[in-house]
């Protein structure tokens, strides 16, 4: 049981600081996979709810972080600052448009191709390719900055975020990295894209979730004990890791830009893709 619960810890961990950062977290958790291969010991049907929950101690991070700035009804706001938050919350539900209608539309061959080594090979090439993305973008000097706070966020540049959001649909993709590259793209700060990008993650990740989660009680699963604990262990684990990470995020952005991202991204590719030569995946 203590191995499982080491386990539980390390998905959080990774859970935690993949999911915030622009470097996937699907090939993160691949290669954890392989590394500590947990077969036999707990079920698919646990795995797929797990995989789903414990994403939800990362969300509740960015809620406990922004409860002010996201929170429409705070006392402390006067009705200028309220009407401003709601338009806040309009301009992430249009966002959320594109990436809910493809999720539906495509969710089962997403699952097909996001696992095996079809799977490990196309969340490679995403890592890779989005690692080149972000290398550009941050060597185009002179970049033009046209939104320096979310305020100035219009609904077009909104749903154009939104748009680049619907390809993280595509494992390896990473869903902070194709907000914030997107974002990035179409004139926002690093600040504005980060900050926009956490906020974007509530309906899109609590709608995923409850997709699965249905999907996966309809057929009659239901953890037991010991895979409640599990599941409580790492979702702990991930809303504080979570936490530590976003402030982090937050503050290296202000001095540094995206590139060590998009490096890094294109190092894990090639580790994957020699995984997946070796069988090692």
């Amino acid at each position: 049981m203590h191995w499982l619960l080491l386990y539980a810890i390390a998905q959080g961990v990774v859970q935690g600081i993949t999911e915030w950062l622009p470097v996937s977290s699907t090939g993160h958790i691949l290669l954890l996979d392989a590394v500590w291969p947990m077969e036999g010991s707990l079920s698919t049907e646990f795995f797929d709810v797990f995989k789903v929950i414990i994403q939800l101690g990362s969300i509740m991070a960015v809620v406990v972080l922004y409860f002010h700035k996201l929170n429409p009804l705070s006392p402390k706001k006067n009705p200028e600052e309220r009407k401003g938050t709601w338009v806040l919350w309009s301009k992430v539900l249009v966002a959320s448009v594109p990436a809910a209608v493809a999720g539906l539309a495509l969710d089962e061959i997403i699952d097909t191709y996001s696992t095996g080594t079809i799977g490990a090979i196309v969340i490679a090439t995403a890592l890779i390719v989005y690692g080149i993305g972000f290398i550009l973008m941050e060597s185009v000097k002179n970049r033009k900055t046209v939104v320096n706070s979310l305020e100035e966020l219009s609904y077009k540049r909104a749903f154009g975020i939104g748009a680049f959001q619907m390809l993280a649909l595509i494992p390896g993709t990473s869903r902070s990295g194709s907000t914030i590259l997107g974002a990035s793209l179409l004139g926002t700060s690093r600040t504005v894209a980060a900050e926009f990008s956490f906020f974007m993650a509530i309906p899109v990740m609590l709608g995923a979730s409850g997709l699965k989660l249905v999907k996966c009680f309809m057929d009659g699963y239901t953890p037991d004990s010991k895979e409640w604990l599990i599941l409580a262990v790492a979702t702990v684990v991930s809303f504080v890791v979570s936490l530590l990470v976003i402030r982090a995020l937050m503050a290296f952005i202000k001095k540094h830009d995206f590139k060590i991202f998009g490096w890094y991204r294109i190092v894990l590719g090639a580790v994957v893709l020699l995984s997946v030569a070796l069988n090692w995946l």
